[in-house]
Parts: C-alpha cells; structure tokens; sequence
C-alpha cells in the first residue's frame, strides 16, 4: 500500500509545482490546483503514519 501512498505525494507535488509555476491560468483554477495538491501531500503524508489505518477504520466505521 505504501506505493500508492507514494504516488498521492508525487501527484500532489506535481499538480503544486504545475499551478506555482504555470504563467497561463486563471485564479481560480491555480488556486484549486493548489488546494487539491496539497491535500493528497497531507493525506499521503498522513497515511504514511502509524496508526492511520485504525482512524481510517474508525472514521468509516470498518
């Protein structure tokens, strides 16, 4: 599973260093783009911790 935690992170700095760094977009869209960036590094970050999985299943009820 820690590949796919991996790849959120890689995907995630990508789409932050796309709207850092990209001159042709809008606001908006930069902004989205740097908001959902950010959230898969948090929650790749986060799952890479011990523990996530039981507050994972917590949250969900598993």
């Amino acid at each position: 599973m820690g590949f796919w935690y991996f790849l959120m992170l890689l995907i995630g700095g990508w789409l932050v260093i796309r709207a850092l760094f990209k001159k042709n977009t809008n606001g908006l869209l930069r902004i989205g783009t740097l908001v959902v960036g950010g959230l898969l590094i948090a929650l790749g970050l986060f799952m890479f911790q011990d523990g996530s999985a039981e507050i994972v299943a917590d949250l969900l009820n598993l």
